[in-house]
């Protein structure tokens, strides 16, 4: 999702640098649409490089209970997602398991 934006609550518990999602709630902002995000399951990491903590990595399944405008393809829709490193305060977000996906990059 090009120029899109995405706020998320979420509780998870860690074991050192690996973690399990509990919950979380996702907004995700595009130009002109707008989807509401919960997370079914999920399992992240956290990516260290010389020895600091520089992101996470995470994957999961996640359920759209909302969506309208030019994310309206999503309502209803369950998919798995990728999240990755990009940068300082940055990251990645893919959506797969659906082909309406590749349409939303």
């Amino acid at each position: 999702m090009k120029e899109a934006l995405v706020t998320a609550v979420s509780v998870s518990e860690w074991h050192g640098q690996k973690g399990t999602y509990l919950a979380s709630l996702d907004l995700h902002h595009a130009p002109d649409g707008f989807a509401v995000g919960q997370v079914l399951e999920g399992t992240g990491s956290t990516v260290m490089e010389d020895g600091k903590a520089v992101g996470f990595n995470a994957s999961g399944k996640t359920v759209f209970n909302f969506a309208s405008g030019t994310l309206a393809a999503l309502s209803g829709k369950t998919v798995k997602f990728t999240i990755k490193p990009a940068g300082f305060g940055r990251f990645e977000l893919e959506f797969t398991d659906w082909r309406e996906a590749a349409q939303l990059k």
